[in-house]
């Protein structure tokens, strides 16, 4: 199993209503659940762990990600209310505005860690999950416990949402000491003042950079690999980093490359394949409305 340990929430998404008025629609989201959601969807043995609300919305998001294939067992649930965010657009390009105060992903704290199931060969991590404590000590702190497991982070940083910067690097810096793979904007390695080749000294086995059209740069210590991204007519981009996110797992899942010594055996083109199915899920997720991954049958033979 691969499991998605982060936030879940609610993206309250603008639309127009039949009057014309500005309106917004609640969709259920969040970077780390859109992970989740598109990994179950390709057809990889996908989990979810993260602080779950019993309220109406998550209902919903629980609903979606059974409805994804996506095992959440190992997911706490609490009466606390779910995180929403509001979402606008511009130029197809999503910005937020988060309500997470005393929410159930947030409070989570590591009385709700579990014992991680033998199946579970891979943690994902990444998102606003960690930024908000406690959450994110949580997850720092089974991001640490990992063992020999394969860890794959996205940091996928909101610098709006950071309230406590040093504390914020200082977690960062420690859970990508741990990672196998890193999967990181142009945006986020400026903030972080970082590069591939620095991640790679840090200890990852593969840092993924993604370069918008011109696609995604897989760097590794035996050199680097471009893979161009697909040309489709975007919509909007919510979701697109998410999907590749799953893409690379599902491919490295279906290459029998999903543990830490396959992957830093691994040459370049050895792991191309699992980059392109990547490539080819955002692709899919661009070219519709909001976090909507594709099924498996939508990608076959790629």
């Amino acid at each position: 199993m691969i499991l998605c340990c982060g936030e879940s929430l609610i993206d309250m998404l603008p639309r127009a209503t039949t009057a014309g008025e500005q309106a917004f629609v609640p969709v259920a989201g969040g970077s780390v659940f859109n992970t989740a959601i598109a990994l179950g969807r390709l057809g990889a043995p996908a989990g979810y762990f993260g602080g779950l609300s019993t309220d109406l919305f998550g209902q919903v998001l629980s609903g979606a990600l059974t409805a994804s294939r996506v095992d959440a067992a190992l997911a706490p649930r609490s009466d606390r209310p779910t995180t929403l965010a509001f979402v606008t657009l511009t130029d197809g390009h999503a910005q937020y505005a988060f309500y997470d105060e005393n929410t159930a992903g947030r409070m989570l704290t590591g009385a709700d860690l579990p014992v991680l199931p033998d199946d579970v060969a891979a943690l994902f991590f990444g998102g606003i999950s960690l930024v908000s404590e406690p959450g994110a000590e949580t997850y720092a702190s089974l991001c640490a416990d990992a063992g020999e497991r394969l860890v794959m982070i996205d940091p996928n940083i909101r610098p709006g949402f950071v309230t406590d910067e040093a504390r914020y690097r200082a977690r960062l810096w420690a859970m990508l000491a741990r990672a196998d793979i890193v999967k990181i904007s142009d945006e986020d390695m400026q903030w972080l003042g970082t590069t591939p080749a620095a991640l790679i000294d840090a200890g990852a086995a593969l840092v993924l950079e993604t370069r918008g059209a011109e696609g995604i740069s897989a760097v590794s210590a035996r050199g680097e690999l471009l893979v161009p991204a697909r040309k489709v007519e975007v919509v909007d981009t919510v979701g697109a980093g998410d999907t590749f996110n799953a893409g690379l797992l599902a491919g490295l899942w279906r290459a029998g490359l999903l543990s830490r010594a396959a992957v830093r055996a691994a040459r370049l083109d050895d792991l191309g394949p699992a980059v392109m199915l990547g490539a080819a899920a955002a692709a899919v997720t661009v070219s519709r409305a909001g976090a909507n991954p594709p099924w498996d049958a939508e990608i076959d033979g790629i």
